[in-house]
């Protein structure tokens, strides 16, 4: 792996001590080959003796990647959606307020460099927790490769991609099927979980919806929550109460 030795040449002669390391690899889940990426992706602005030796290379190289991995997740996951949707998800997923989010509940942002006077993490804008948390990705992905960068995003911000798209994504199909199946039906619909597939950061859920005696088509989701919206949708379909989107959520 090819990595940016002069920048990380001049960002200052101390030896990043094994304590950190250790606490920071225990953080991500990942153990460094080259300590002096992880110092570099750590060094802030304010420490550095140049800019060009802080973090904020790192940074812009992060963004992109933690851009791409969003980016091929909602597809993968949202595969009714068009672009414009999709957009307004990255958007949020990917925002400096949810990066500055997980950075600073893993407890990256304390593990930071910074100047003086910015000692106390209290004292930290969201920007520089997010940047961190940027760089540390471009730090992975120049140490261990795409996979590694790629396992660590899913793996933080699945919840948040799950959060953003019941709340602001979708529409709440279960209250509406719910107040309909109630009233005119006489019943409450319950949600049954038929199969589920993939790798634990990465699991997809199969649930149809059955009210009475009657059994809906199911549907596919990134998690339950979700797949249970998708098959409240598809139980208003068949009910005739709106409009069908789709012939059918496929599965994984």
């Amino acid at each position: 792996m090819i990595v940016d030795e002069v920048a990380i040449a001049h960002i200052g002669t101390g030896m990043i001590s094994e304590e950190l390391v250790q606490q920071c690899e225990l953080i991500l889940g990942y153990r460094f080959q080259d300590h002096g990426l992880l110092k570099a992706a750590l060094t802030h602005a304010s420490i550095a003796d140049d800019r060009l030796h802080s973090n904020e290379r790192l940074e812009f190289l992060g963004d992109a990647v933690l851009g791409l991995v969003v980016c091929h997740r909602l597809f993968e996951i949202y595969p009714e959606d068009m672009e414009g949707e999709l957009t307004k998800l990255k958007s949020a997923v990917v925002s400096r307020n949810t990066c500055a989010a997980v950075s600073n509940a893993i407890g990256l942002t304390e593990l930071m460099f910074v100047g003086k006077g910015m000692e106390q993490r209290g004292d930290r804008p969201s920007s520089i927790a997010a940047g961190v948390f940027e760089a540390i990705i471009a730090a992975m992905y120049l140490d261990g490769g795409f996979d590694v960068a790629r396992d660590f995003i899913v793996r933080h911000m699945e919840p948040w991609i799950e959060q953003y798209a019941s709340t602001e994504h979708q529409e709440n199909y279960k209250s509406a099927l719910q107040q309909y199946a109630q009233k005119n039906l006489s019943g409450t619909p319950m949600y049954e979980l038929l199969d589920e597939k993939g790798p634990d950061h990465s699991k997809c859920f199969e649930i149809r919806v059955v009210i009475g005696a009657r059994a809906f088509t199911s549907a596919w989701g990134a998690a339950k929550k979700q797949a249970e919206q998708r098959a409240a949708q598809r139980a208003l379909e068949e009910l005739g109460l709106m409009e069908t989107t789709a012939p059918g959520i496929p599965s994984p």
